[in-house]
């Protein structure tokens, strides 16, 4: 096979960085020439316009530059060949120590101690031994696995949940809709890092959030979602807050973002926020990774980290 060139079309990142490393090897372009260029093998893409590969005849596989691609699947236009997810170290790497700083901070009360500071109340509450906390992950992908294995060696009790059965020594596994409701309920920190699709939109609602164990060493269960914004009903988070159904939550992503101004989670008391920074490409990592990709298939090798297109991760 002959290398074509890589279209490279990017919302929310600065796609020059992607370019210059892209480029070390192949021609990299951010529009085609036509919307049947010829020349376009390849495509890297976050978030692109609908229906911009939908006649590119030579495309032969396309590259997400993030962990999800939900985005992907909203092109109408969507052309029937292989799409490769993004799995790298460095941003498991990074997944994990987001998940891990936002548990240990609910376990170790970093609301109550930032408080009591602002207040200058000198007091230490009563410390449970991580022994005594059960954290639950939705999704046990190799994100999830990661966060895991970590979260066990500090002595945390570890619950997991998916789609399908997906066993982990060490780890109380659930899966399906039988498995959910038992989930939570040995559940005190929620842990959401499951793909979007249309089973999962929404699926971190009121409802969801009532089966969580709320007699635990914390004194109420936590929500922690470092997935998707639109898995979780913003509103819903805000009512469990509000009535004592959650005790806090720690919110990297949001059903709009960037986060509206006039979203009551900016200044809710029991909310940490960040803008979706909890896992971010980068491209110094990803852009040799998908360079090996394209030359390995091209070599007549498989790719690797394809999406399920049925189950839409």
């Amino acid at each position: 096979m002959e290398k074509g060139r890589i279209l490279l079309a990017v919302t929310g990142f600065h796609p020059q960085r992607w370019r210059d490393l892209l480029s070390a090897e192949r021609e990299v372009v951010l529009e085609p020439d036509g919307a049947k260029d010829p020349s376009i093998t390849y495509a890297v893409v976050w978030k692109h316009k609908p229906n911009l590969m939908s006649s590119l005849p030579n495309l032969r596989a396309i590259f997400s530059i993030g962990a999800g691609v939900d985005h992907i699947f909203a092109d109408p236009g969507l052309p029937d060949v292989p799409i490769v997810k993004v799995v790298a170290d460095n941003l498991t790497q990074y997944m994990t120590e987001y998940v891990v700083w936002r548990v240990l901070d609910h376990h170790r009360q970093g609301l109550l101690y930032r408080s009591q500071q602002l207040k200058k109340i000198w007091h230490e509450p009563q410390q449970r031994p991580a022994g005594d906390i059960s954290v639950g992950i939705m999704g046990l992908g190799s994100l999830g696995r990661a966060a895991a294995s970590v979260l066990l060696s500090l002595g945390f009790a570890v619950n997991g949940w998916s789609r399908t059965d997906r066993p982990m020594n060490g780890v109380a596994t659930y899966s399906g809709e039988a498995g959910l409701i038992p989930f939570l309920n040995a559940t005190d920190i929620l842990v959401v890092l499951l793909p979007l699709t249309p089973d999962t939109q929404g699926i971190i609602n009121y409802g969801v959030l009532k089966e969580l164990r709320k007699r635990n060493g914390l004194g109420g269960s936590v929500l922690i979602n470092a997935g998707r914004g639109r898995l979780q009903k913003d509103a819903d988070i805000v009512r469990a807050l509000d009535d004592g159904t959650l005790k806090e939550a720690s919110l990297d992503v949001f059903e709009v973002e960037p986060l509206p101004k006039t979203s009551p989670l900016w200044r809710h008391p029991k909310v940490f926020v960040t803008p979706h920074a909890a896992a971010t490409s980068d491209p110094v990592h990803l852009a040799p990774i998908m360079l090996r990709q394209m030359d390995a298939f091209e070599r007549g090798e498989k790719l690797d980290n394809l999406v399920d297109r049925k189950a839409g991760y």
